[in-house]
């Protein structure tokens, strides 16, 4: 039961941090582009990769943690369907370029993110 908790309490935390994340990066730097979406999805990258590889690296840390972070926090946190729904949308209004630049760019750089977490999870001791 301790798992689902946890799980819930990760998943309520990051709701709230994905819509103040992307709501914040909106409102500083408009919707024509979704930026808050790009920032939540790139975060959530790099927190994946480190949280699974020094995790996973130490036995000593509970696995209370692994159910809090990576499946509660960032399970709620990302916004992969919220990405594809923006591409799609940005599509239909005929910005072709802009859905381009999104969907590579948000692959790439969400790429080089879980690599860079996971290279900061390594490096932990």
């Amino acid at each position: 039961m301790q798992k689902y908790v946890l799980i819930a309490v990760g998943g309520a935390l990051g709701s709230i941090a994905r819509y103040w994340v992307g709501s914040s990066i909106a409102g500083r730097m408009g919707i024509r582009f979704p930026y808050g979406t790009l920032i939540v999805n790139l975060t959530a990258c790099v927190i994946i990769g480190f949280s699974m590889t020094y995790l996973g690296r130490r036995a000593d840390i509970s696995a209370a943690w692994r159910f809090l972070v990576p499946v509660g926090f960032i399970g709620a946190y990302s916004t992969f369907s919220t990405y594809e729904w923006e591409t799609l949308s940005t599509m239909r209004a005929g910005a072709f370029g802009i859905a381009a630049l999104y969907a590579a760019g948000s692959f790439v750089l969400g790429l080089a993110a879980v690599w860079g977490g996971s290279l900061l999870g390594e490096m932990m001791p």
